[in-house]
């Protein structure tokens, strides 16, 4: 039956605004507002702690929590994710906003939320141009060292508050040691609260993870405040959080050269923002058997962040905790969200003043709590032993490009900051990528016992025989594309390996060549001329269709080697002396048992 090519009705077009509540069904009610409420008992302790790390008062997070879950609901593609204040664009910001060296509370305050301003209209401007292919710049080991960094900066700046002494400044080492040599001055009580606090998150955690354990560690710390005047023995409080609703509009005190200067550092923190919330929406739509649309997760995000911007909250991004806990609740649409948002506004009105006696130790164990799990160095150990014996014998160095990638980014984020740090581990991951692809595995095929040509060298290095050749041919595959950064290194290899044989037929197979520019082109003319001075014939096999038209467009008929379907058409028409079927063991020049003329 053909397809209707009639345009869909009002009912069947997509929504522009809440599009996760289109079809909404009324027996999703229940499980969205269970999970609204279980995201409400996370988001208000851990937005109170993000804005301790980003630089400014508890109370901020919650200014930005409100609107961005609104505005992500009404124009984000993901029925799942829960956007608010989070760790590493925290402390992003704090990064960005340090740099401009703000000289009182109030600037400090007034550029964290122009960073939340710049970020959004970037995503927007991103969203609108199609630019979500973006965040594919930035690889996961790079994304996973810059993470694994970013949360142990934050554990390490939480410390003071944790155990009460002196918080010192640089980078991550400085700051460490700082502590330690702080130790002795620690305020006992203090330290007792912190890691009582930090013990009974992470205890809840783990044997109770439907409970939301920030809630309840936050309420017992304040309880005992209360009960016990802690304050009054030199326990470090919160302190006077404003009630009421956010001031709405522009910060003040921002010139327009301090605007203009945010747009880079910004689009750092757009980038690893929308690359974490891209990351965590993919995974549930996966779960839930929908699609995610990364030009509408910008707009959302850009909407999101314009919206706390607006009302003096800071940046905001999705968050894979809270969209976990969100899922595990039971939501089905964005109308968990909403509920969110509604019980976070009742808090803004009528709960603050609560959480001005929230002790900063457990204020600092939720924090490490949080992020402790980020710290993911099980997965930095898998991307070392990605470098098994036999990668490194077959790709040398480039089989361990990955961790290295993570690992400067890591390192990067210790040393040098936040926003540094993820700029190495890009630049060192491309530069990684070059590397690879200017020097690709050149393998010589052999068949196996089965008639399909394979790579002799993995055989060998996995224990196998080394594979059948045919007298007089050398088979040779490139694996990656040619271009102008590696043809004159292919053309090397395969002049060494013609060397070593002496073949009289040499047969590239162009299968996992997916395309070639018109540099490479040339060099494979001349590799053709190249092996016919030594008396070898080049031929190209199963080339694909862009690989054809291009050395079809790039060079005369007359100057390419014969093209042919496959390697045994190739080697029948080239050396009739051999059989298709079957050679001997071994490579190029070794006799071919059993070889028969076409």
């Amino acid at each position: 039956m053909p397809t209707s090519t009639r345009p869909p009705t009002r009912a069947q077009r997509p929504w522009f605004v809440f599009a996760s509540l289109q079809g909404y069904r009324g027996a999703w009610l229940r499980g969205d507002v269970v999970a609204g409420l279980t995201v409400w008992a996370v988001l208000v302790p851990e937005s109170l702690a993000y804005a301790t790390i980003a630089g400014v008062s508890p109370v901020v997070g919650l200014y930005a929590a409100v609107p961005s879950l609104i505005l992500y609901a009404a124009f984000g593609s993901s029925r799942h994710l829960v956007v608010g204040p989070m760790s590493a664009t925290a402390a992003l910001s704090a990064s960005v906003v340090a740099a401009f060296r703000p000289g009182d509370d109030a600037a400090f305050v007034a550029l964290t939320t122009a960073v939340a301003l710049v970020t959004g209209v970037l995503c927007l401007v991103a969203g609108i141009a199609r630019l979500g292919f973006l965040a594919s710049f930035i690889s996961e080991p790079v994304l996973k060292g810059f993470i694994v960094g970013l949360a142990l900066t934050i554990v390490i700046g939480q410390v003071p508050a944790l155990l009460g002494v002196d918080k010192g400044e640089g980078n991550f080492f400085e700051k460490l040691w700082t502590i330690l040599t702080e130790l002795g001055t620690a305020h006992p009580l203090t330290v007792v609260l912190g890691l009582g606090s930090l013990a009974a998150v992470l205890a809840i955690k783990r044997w109770l993870p439907k409970v939301p354990g920030s809630l309840v560690v936050v309420g017992i710390g304040i309880a005992l405040v209360l009960l016990l005047g802690l304050d009054d023995d030199g326990v470090d409080i919160v302190g006077p959080i404003q009630a009421g609703l956010p001031a709405l509009g522009l910060p003040t005190g921002v010139d327009r050269n301090t605007w203009t200067d945010l747009v880079g550092p910004a689009a750092g923190v757009m980038l690893v923002g929308f690359a974490e919330a891209l990351g965590a929406a993919k995974t549930y739509a996966s779960r839930e058997g929908y699609d995610i649309d990364a030009n509408r997760e910008l707009v959302g995000m850009g909407a999101a962040n314009l919206g706390s911007g607006l009302a003096s909250g800071m940046v905001v991004n999705g968050s894979l905790s809270k969209t976990a806990v969100n899922g595990g609740a039971g939501a089905k649409s964005q109308v968990s969200g909403l509920v969110a948002a509604v019980l976070t506004l009742l808090t803004l009105l009528f709960l603050t003043p609560v959480f001005e006696s929230l002790p900063e130790a457990t204020l600092a164990a939720v924090v490490i709590a949080a992020v402790i799990e980020l710290v993911d160095v099980k997965a930095l150990r898998r991307l070392y032993r990605l470098a098994t014996p036999r990668s490194k014998a077959l790709y040398g160095g480039a089989a361990r490009h990955d961790f290295w990638a993570a690992l400067a980014a890591m390192l990067g984020v210790l040393v040098f900051d936040t926003l540094p740090g993820l700029v190495l581990g890009i630049v060192l991951s491309l530069f990684l990528l070059l590397d690879r692809a200017s020097r690709p595995h050149v393998a010589v095929l052999v068949r196996s016992s089965h008639g399909v040509w394979v790579d002799r060298a993995r055989r060998i290095a996995t224990g196998k025989d080394g594979g059948r050749g045919v007298e007089g041919a050398l088979v040779v595959r490139v694996e990656s594309g040619l271009f102008f950064a590696n043809a004159d290194t292919v053309r090397a290899a395969v002049r060494r390996l013609v060397a070593d044989a002496s073949p009289r037929v040499v047969v590239l197979d162009a299968e996992t060549v997916p395309f070639v520019d018109v540099e490479a082109a040339e060099m494979l003319v001349t590799l053709h001329r190249d092996l016919d001075r030594v008396g070898a014939r080049l031929a190209l096999a199963r080339d694909v269709g862009q690989v054809r038209d291009v050395l079809r467009g790039a060079v005369g008929p007359d100057e390419m080697p014969p093209t042919y379907p496959d390697v045994d058409t190739a080697l029948r028409d080239l050396l009739p002396a051999a059989a298709a079927g079957s050679g001997s063991a071994g490579g190029a020049g070794e006799p071919a048992a059993g070889a028969s003329p076409a």
